[in-house]
């Protein structure tokens, strides 16, 4: 069974992707950023043997798009639903061997956290990567056993979304943090990391 790393992603789309950056920033600056973003995260992480890495893709459709994606990553859609449906799903119906899920708007993603990840799975149920909003930028699961209902009843979107999520889990189940990165949603997190950082 191999590792099984699943980046989830949206078509680079101008207008259509970071919608909340863009109003701080304009719409083709939030574009750029996304796909800059995008592009160097599989850059990244797609090349590194100790894992497999699939491109999840929304809408459907642009999965048969080879133009909107990068080269030489096998792409599935993501299918219907709110972001827990789509998330159990790539759970489910990913190859055997322990899945981990990304999301691919978070520049500060490298292979050391992705490896990181994986490794807990061997002593953990599930493994999340926090983010300052109260989410999470990285959820894992070695799927022995499968874990039903992980995602339900989630507010996502909200500071409560990794809290319900390990709700979810009850007592059966395991859990462990890793490392806290901050997602990039409004212009003043986009100009914090433009900062030079003070020395």
């Amino acid at each position: 069974m191999r590792r099984q790393l699943v980046i989830f992603a949206k078509a680079a789309r101008l207008g259509a992707v970071k919608t909340r950056l863009a109003r701080d920033i304009g719409a083709l600056a939030a574009w750029r950023f996304y796909r800059a973003t995008l592009f160097g995260l599989v850059r990244r992480l797609a090349g590194d043997p100790r894992w497999c890495t699939t491109l999840a893709v929304t809408p459907d459709a642009a999965a048969r798009r080879p133009g909107l994606w990068p080269a030489g990553v096998r792409r599935v859609p993501q299918g219907a639903g709110d972001l827990g449906a789509r998330m159990d799903r790539a759970l489910r119906l990913a190859p055997p061997g322990p899945v981990v899920i990304v999301g691919s708007d978070i520049p500060a993603i490298t292979c050391n956290h992705v490896a990181r990840a994986f490794a807990e799975l061997e002593r953990y149920d599930t493994v999340f990567g926090p983010s300052d909003d109260g989410g999470y930028w990285l959820v894992g699961a070695r799927r022995r056993p499968f874990i039903p209902g992980l995602f339900d009843d989630v507010r996502w979107s909200s500071a409560r979304a990794l809290a319900d999520t390990r709700a979810n889990l009850g007592a059966r189940y395991t859990a462990v943090l890793i490392d806290e990165l901050c997602d990039i949603d409004t212009g003043a997190d986009y100009a914090r990391r433009s900062r030079p950082a003070m020395k």
